[in-house]
C-alpha cells in the first residue's frame, strides 16, 4: 500500500530532493514529502491521520457544527456525534472531516492567511488513512 520499503531511503532523500514529487503527487498520497519513500508515506498518512481524528475529537467536544447557508443540499453540513477515536472505519472520519476543514480554509482565507488544512484526501490516500485507522484498531 505504501510502496516498496526495500528502496534505499538515503538515495530516495536525495532523489525528493534534487527532483522533487512527481506532478499528480495529490492524487496518490497525503503530502509532496510522503512521495520521498514508503516510510515517509506511512509516516506522513499516520501524521495526518492523528491531526484528522485529534481535530474531529476538540470539534466534539466543543458542541460546534458546520451548516452553511449555501449549502443547499447539505453537503458540507456537519455535526460530529461519533467519538472520532472509536469509529468503525474511517469513512466517517473522512466525510465529518472534509466540511470542517472547509469551513477552517474559508476562515483562514477571510483572515488573508494560507489554508490551515491545504491537502487533497483522494481516494487512495483515504484508504492508506483506512489501513492506519484499521491498525490503530487493532484489525490489521
Amino acid at each position: 500500500m505504501f510502496g516498496d520499503d526495500s528502496q534505499d531511503y538515503g538515495a530516495a532523500l536525495q532523489r525528493h530532493y534534487d527532483q522533487g514529487a512527481p506532478a499528480d503527487w495529490q492524487e496518490h498520497f497525503v503530502s509532496s514529502y510522503a512521495t520521498t519513500h514508503p516510510w515517509e508515506d506511512f509516516a506522513e498518512t499516520w501524521a495526518h491521520y492523528l491531526h484528522i481524528v485529534d481535530t474531529l475529537e476538540m470539534v466534539a467536544a466543543s458542541g460546534m457544527s458546520v451548516r452553511p447557508k449555501i449549502d443547499k443540499t447539505g453537503e458540507f453540513s456537519a455535526r460530529i456525534t461519533f467519538n472520532p477515536y472509536r469509529a468503525e472505519a474511517v469513512e466517517p472520519i473522512v466525510d465529518e472531516w472534509l466540511p470542517y476543514v472547509f469551513a477552517m480554509n474559508n476562515v483562514n482565507r477571510a483572515m488573508g492567511l494560507a489554508d490551515l488544512y491545504p491537502f487533497v484526501i483522494a481516494p487512495p490516500v483515504i484508504a492508506k488513512l483506512g489501513f492506519i485507522h484499521a491498525l490503530v484498531h487493532g484489525k490489521v
